[in-house]
């Protein structure tokens, strides 16, 4: 009884779990077995308080699922599952088109072509741009036939240029106006220009490539001292230097200045004539030098004065014809000092312009020559017609190209 007593010490309450209570119902020999082991007395009275503990605490420990504790121990209730999300539909496919039995793949390409026409408005007493020229004041005519202008606008930007220079033994007196004239345009260049140099006599020369740099173009000027030949091959120089500037973007000038005479070129008149009819973005000035001297020695007796002052005026007629299919302007000075205005015209025209764009009522890509024809109208439909401060009449010029070559097609 003493032992049991002892014993009882170390029960629990009454709440203990039922495992614990059966613990001490052991038999006393058990109990004996531990007073003749004291070291284990230790250890064996420790554990049913720290298994009791720890068995406490497993039963005490909420589930994964959750739920309330009771007096026999953790009653698990499993937790609600919310529904999960449908799954979005498919994507609707893509109808398939069939082509009818027999025919292939089919593509459709539309090649609708524009027409851009540079125009100038001059007056011909100053030679001033005309500027404020609204779209309703511009006719477009094409082999005959009324265009619909669908773009317009006014231009001022810079410019990309070639300087080609005849520069041949056959007179002195030809050269210095030729190198007074390229000093000129030199000098009313911008910073934003490109512009390039040749010369000509039987054969071309590159003297500057192009540049920005106007110090370059004035230094290839002053190198001009010893001239070549006496040929003027300018048919042949303006063809390669037409074939020079297609390569170049954009739209593109070429300043001729020359007497116009060609003596020993390849090309005849009527193929630079063609070449010059094709090219495209293309705008050709002449300036004719040597005006004093043919002006002080025309007329004189003989076959070979009456046969020189023919070639000249042959020559005159070619570069007009070069500037008129071209849009571009001609110049005959006689005197050095209309050098700086006539390149002051030059640049006024090239700065200042009116572009155009239309839509060919004739879309034939044929490859044939469309002849093209710039009127300006006032809001009534009649002729353009401008007046001074003093209502005098003020006569005009419209510079624009003659025509321009169709695309041909590509079969």
């Amino acid at each position: 009884m003493l032992l049991n007593t002892e014993v009882a010490m170390f029960l629990p309450r009454r709440t203990e779990s039922v495992a614990v209570r059966f613990r001490f119902a052991l038999p006393i020999v058990a109990v004996g077995f531990l007073a003749i082991n004291p070291l284990l007395i230790p250890a064996q009275s420790q554990s049913p308080a720290a298994s009791g503990q720890t068995q406490q605490q497993q039963d005490q420990a909420t589930p994964a699922e959750g739920g309330p504790n009771g007096d026999t121990g953790v009653i698990a209730v499993p937790k609600k599952t919310e529904p999960e999300a449908p799954p979005p539909p498919p994507a609707p496919v893509a109808p398939k088109i069939k082509n009818p039995e027999g025919l292939g793949n089919v593509s459709l390409r539309l090649d609708v072509p524009e027409v851009t026409v540079d125009v100038g408005v001059l007056l011909e007493k100053n030679h001033e741009f005309v500027p404020g020229l609204k779209p309703d004041n511009f006719r477009v005519y094409e082999d005959g036939v009324e265009q619909k202008v669908i773009g317009f606008k006014r231009v001022e930007a810079p410019i990309t240029a070639l300087l080609l220079c005849e520069f041949a033994a056959n007179s002195y007196y030809f050269i210095y106006d030729m190198k007074n004239a390229a000093w000129a345009f030199a000098q009313q260049l911008r910073p934003q220009d490109y512009v390039a140099m040749m010369t000509f006599d039987m054969r071309t020369q590159i003297i500057t490539d192009f540049t920005q740099d106007k110090n370059q173009i004035l230094q290839g000027i002053n190198s001009l001292i010893i001239p070549g030949f006496q040929e003027t091959d300018v048919f042949d120089a303006l063809s390669e230097s037409i074939d020079r500037l297609d390569r170049v973007q954009g739209h593109k000038y070429i300043i001729l200045i020359a007497t116009g005479r060609d003596t020993f070129s390849k090309l005849t008149f009527d193929k630079i004539l063609k070449k010059v009819k094709e090219s495209q973005d293309i705008t050709i000035f002449t300036v004719s030098t040597g005006g004093m001297v043919r002006a002080m020695t025309e007329g004189r007796g003989g076959m070979d004065a009456s046969m020189r002052d023919m070639d000249y005026l042959q020559a005159d007629n070619e570069m007009r014809t070069f500037s008129s299919l071209t849009g571009g302007m001609s110049f005959f000075p006689r005197f050095e000092g209309e050098m700086p205005e006539i390149f002051q015209d030059i640049n006024q025209t090239i700065r200042s312009k009116y572009e155009l764009v239309y839509t060919p009522t004739n879309r034939k890509q044929d490859g044939t020559y469309r002849k093209l024809r710039v009127t300006l109208v006032d809001a009534e439909g009649k002729p353009l017609r401008f007046q001074d401060q003093k209502k005098k009449p003020l006569k005009y010029d419209i510079i624009a190209r003659d025509g321009y070559r169709a695309k041909q097609e590509v079969e």
